[in-house]
């Protein structure tokens, strides 16, 4: 066997380099040694015969020869060997390293081969789970509460609408700040405040209305800078083809917490009386920021226990920012359409998404003549059907992307579906008379609502994945001021007309945010 196709250890190359032998026969001294010899018959060095990753094939044909030779114990060259120099050490290091990391995750326990891109995007979505959580137990606990402090229907409005006051603060400078410190400490110090706010909402009730209004708003300032937070993070973190799926899975998150927050309100009060529900839902979020600041990072390069084949996959995905923000390019972002584009549909998206989800109760009552009891029930339907159409929305966009879908294409087709599918069955609404049936409507309605996750929502990491925060924060604002406006204004429109008419000024926004997305939105990187 022709001794020229063996690749030997940095120091045998480094010796054979500088002396340039030509290799005659090799003899094998012990398993994987061999004794090379050159044409002058002369014994020179005993080495180890490596198998770089890269010669897999070979050595697979090698193996079966030296298997079939182990009885001779020596191996002769069958012809008459040609000079050549050994393979250079690096690139016998590099074929090394290739097959250590390849050897080695077979030997790792399963938990550790899970994708550390994975666990960060599990842990956001328990930070929201917890979010919903602690914003929703309020509609429920408010019931008791009002009772106790006398509170008027005019008061309790006063204190629902108070957790925004906070929200709308944190939207733009939770951005500004994830972006340029990392969204590691900003989302941990949003469920540490917003934590700490929902503890501390009991003792506020009871030192006064104006405490309990300070309370309410702070938990609005530190769930303002989740979203944007959380954005950035998974901006760095999430290869484009998983983009859809990471988000959809973080904000089914919400939809499961409203439902848990809903669900088990009522037990604990029941059970314990109104102040547990904010002591238990509060103190989870101190076990979710121990979890948080042992395992999680702002990005992958800053993270030493990434294993470096998942390193590389998102290295080459280009989803790594260069650099941290300095300056947010304020006046680039403003001049880019697709960033207005971005900043009106998801008005459109939250004003109808906030309008059902906020008076969904009360249609199921004065329209559809269900009581309190099946209202309530009836109201977590729809959110369990966003959880789930969210995920399949963001399976689907995802499996575009990795055919070869441009992204801009599939964002316009998920954002058109999240927006003409709500906007169809509304329009059904006023030709139903089975509450069945309606509800059905109304849990499709939100169930093709969800698929903007995979639209919208996810656009902020495509046209600007280093100012995603910011990106998100503003578009959020825009959002949550629909939610505020639409709410009020769904009230008047009541007072003044009818649900039909509700759901035309819904369907119309719908729509008006269609025509918007496609004309002017994109999936590809407008800002660097």
């Amino acid at each position: 066997m022709n001794a020229g196709v063996f690749l030997l250890p940095a120091a045998a190359s480094s010796f054979l380099r500088h002396r340039k032998y030509n290799c005659k026969e090799s003899t094998r001294v012990s398993n994987n040694i061999f004794c090379f010899s050159n044409q002058h018959e002369r014994r020179f060095h005993n080495f180890p015969v490596l198998r770089p990753a890269a010669y897999n094939q070979f050595h697979i044909t090698l193996r079966k020869s030296i298997s079939q030779l182990r009885q001779v114990g020596r191996v002769k060259a069958d012809a008459k060997s040609e000079p050549f120099e050994i393979t250079t050490t690096k690139s016998v290091n590099d074929s090394l390293s290739s097959e250590d990391e390849f050897d080695s995750s077979s030997t790792v326990p399963w938990w550790e081969e899970f994708p550390k891109r994975w666990v960060i995007v599990i842990l956001c979505f328990s930070a929201f789970l917890l979010c919903n959580m602690d914003r929703v137990n309020m509609s429920i606990a408010i019931l008791p509460m009002s009772t106790e402090y006398g509170w008027s229907p005019t008061t309790v409005g006063i204190i629902q609408s108070s957790f925004f006051w906070g929200y709308l603060l944190t939207q733009i400078a939770g951005g500004i700040w994830a972006d340029t410190i990392g969204g590691k400490t900003v989302l941990a110090f949003g469920v540490i405040w917003w934590s700490v706010a929902t503890i501390i909402t009991p003792v506020a009730a009871q030192l006064g209305l104006p405490y309990l209004l300070i309370a309410r708003a702070f938990m609005g300032i530190g769930e303002g800078v989740a979203m944007p937070a959380m954005n950035n993070i998974l901006s760095k973190w999430i290869p484009v083809s998983e983009r859809s799926r990471s988000l959809a899975l973080v904000y089914s998150g919400m939809y499961l917490g409203s439902v848990l927050g809903l669900g088990f309100s009522p037990f604990l009060i029941h059970q314990f009386g109104w102040h547990s529900v904010f002591y238990t839902f509060g103190s989870l979020g101190t076990v979710w920021v121990a979890l948080w600041l042992s395992k999680a990072q702002s990005s992958p390069l800053e993270d030493p226990q990434l294993r470096p084949a998942e390193r590389k996959l998102i290295a080459r995905s280009n989803v790594v920012s260069s650099g941290s923000v300095v300056e947010i390019p304020w006046k680039l972002i403003l001049s880019k359409k697709p960033v207005w584009a971005l900043i009106v549909c998801h008005f459109c998206h939250n004003w109808g998404t906030f309008i059902l989800l906020t008076w969904m109760p009360t249609y199921y009552s004065q329209v559809l003549k269900f009581n309190l009891t099946d209202s309530g029930l009836y109201s977590v339907l729809p959110w369990l059907t966003m959880a789930f159409s969210a995920n399949l929305g963001g399976w689907i966009a995802d499996t575009l992307v990795s055919k070869g879908y441009p992204v801009t294409y599939v964002r316009k087709i998920m954002q058109s579906i999240g927006f003409l599918g709500p906007a169809f069955f509304l329009t059904q609404l006023s030709h139903i008379d089975s509450p069945v049936v309606a509800v059905l409507c109304m849990c499709c309605s939100q169930g093709l609502d969800a698929f903007s996750q995979s639209g919208l929502y996810s656009n902020h990491q495509d046209i600007g994945p280093r100012y995603a925060g910011v990106l998100l924060g503003m578009s959020n604002t825009a959002g949550v001021l629909a939610g505020v406006l639409g709410t009020v204004a769904t009230g008047y429109i009541l007072q003044h007309g009818s649900w039909d008419n509700v759901f035309e000024v819904s369907v119309s926004l719908y729509l008006f945010g269609t025509v918007v997305w496609n004309l002017f939105s994109t999936g590809e990187k407008i800002l660097d």
